[in-house]
């Protein structure tokens, strides 16, 4: 009779073992297949019968619906009843990110970590906190610890040049950018954004046969980047080859013609920068042209070591000099609530030779013809 009894309790166990199997396969399809309301719906009420592994799944649908309180607390009813899953506390790790409680998320990927130290997604999350908080030295540590595990993620290897440009250490930050460019998956935008890094940054650099190559790149991956437009027409600028930019700023006209540029590119764009004493002067086109009104066309910003800029020089349109037959921009500059006018060219001007006029202006080389006193003289900033 015992026999009997004792077998018996072995096939309740048994299928109560495949029963439980069974809803954690079918919650993983439900899940895999994003039926996360359904999984709510029809699962969130009947956890006392369900598996730790289960409960993840249920945990995960509100994961993906961003339900980050019920997240948390179906992982800690997951972690009840068996602790040493390490996705529970990973999860719980990127949920406390998206709340901005960084401490909590730094103990649950630690817990993940110790449970399970081979996962890079792990250490790129205790990164991630790490980084938000601006301890920019332990996120650097573990981005680095998460690209050397196997099946390493793409993120980390985005996140450490930026973990170097916080440390100000630029050159490290370059460097990596190029490993990144060589082991993450070209198919991403991440890889876009390193592309668009490494031309930026050998652009500043001056480097820029290595800008144009990656610019270029960026360019053929995504025709439609169009601050990229913006940066390449720099490279060549820079190079003083203005006839291979002409077809970049035929495209950035043909997109402003369109209505499709944004931001800072809706209304110009930068084409060229120099530095002059201390400060950095950044060039820009403006697109509109108003014909028989007063406008400014080419733009060159003077700007200070904190990102201000202190005045502006501007070729501008005069419709009365081109009623008289003469050029049609004269060169003005606007600074401390004066206007000054100095010199006259012709549309079709050489940049060299405006340049040079500005310059001039800048080392007061040359005197105005002309000035006229404005409102009082406000500090700007612009982004290029």
């Amino acid at each position: 009779m015992r026999k009997i009894l004792f077998t018996i309790l072995i096939g309740l166990l048994s299928f109560n073992a495949f029963s439980q199997d069974e809803i954690t396969t079918e919650l993983k399809v439900k899940y895999e297949s994003e039926k996360y309301d359904q999984i709510i719906a029809e699962h969130s009420d009947k956890i006392g019968e369900y598996p730790a592994k289960a409960i993840y799944y249920i945990g995960m649908a509100y994961y993906m619906k961003e339900d980050d309180n019920n997240c948390i607390k179906y992982m800690d009813l997951s972690i009840a009843k068996y602790n040493t899953d390490p996705d529970t506390y990973f999860i719980k790790g990127m949920t406390f990110n998206y709340l901005g409680q960084f401490e909590k998320a730094i103990k649950s990927f630690e817990k993940a970590i110790e449970i399970n130290s081979n996962s890079s997604d792990y250490y790129s999350g205790l990164g991630d906190s790490y980084f938000t908080l601006k301890n920019y030295s332990k996120a650097l540590e573990a981005y680095k610890t998460a690209t050397e595990k196997e099946n390493a993620i793409d993120r980390p290897f985005i996140m450490i040049p930026q973990a170097y440009t916080e440390l100000n250490e630029p050159e490290n930050a370059l460097k990596s950018f190029y490993i990144a460019k060589d082991k993450i998956s070209k198919e991403t935008n991440l890889y876009i954004t390193v592309l668009y890094n490494i031309g930026l940054s050998e652009l500043l650099n001056k480097n820029y046969d290595k800008a144009d190559l990656a610019l270029k790149e960026l360019i053929e991956l995504d025709p439609t980047d169009y601050h990229s437009y913006s940066k390449i027409i720099q490279v060549y600028y820079g190079k003083k080859e203005y006839d291979k930019a002409e077809p970049y700023k035929q495209k950035l006209y043909e997109a402003y013609n369109k209505g499709v540029l944004k931001g800072n590119l809706k209304d110009m764009y930068c084409f060229d920068q120099f530095n002059w004493n201390d400060k950095l002067i950044q060039v820009f086109e403006r697109f509109a042209v108003k014909e028989g009104e007063l406008y400014y066309k080419h733009i060159f910003y003077v700007v200070n070591n904190k990102g201000e800029i202190e005045f502006r020089i501007q070729t501008e349109n005069s419709p009365i000099s081109v009623e008289l037959g003469s050029p049609k921009y004269a060169v003005g500059m606007d600074k401390d609530g004066t206007h000054s006018t100095f010199v006259f060219i012709e549309e079709n001007f050489k940049y060299d030779d405006l340049k040079s006029i500005v310059i001039k202006i800048l080392n007061e080389e040359i005197n105005p013809s002309a000035s006229s006193t404005k409102g009082t003289a406000k500090k700007e900033k612009k982004n290029k």
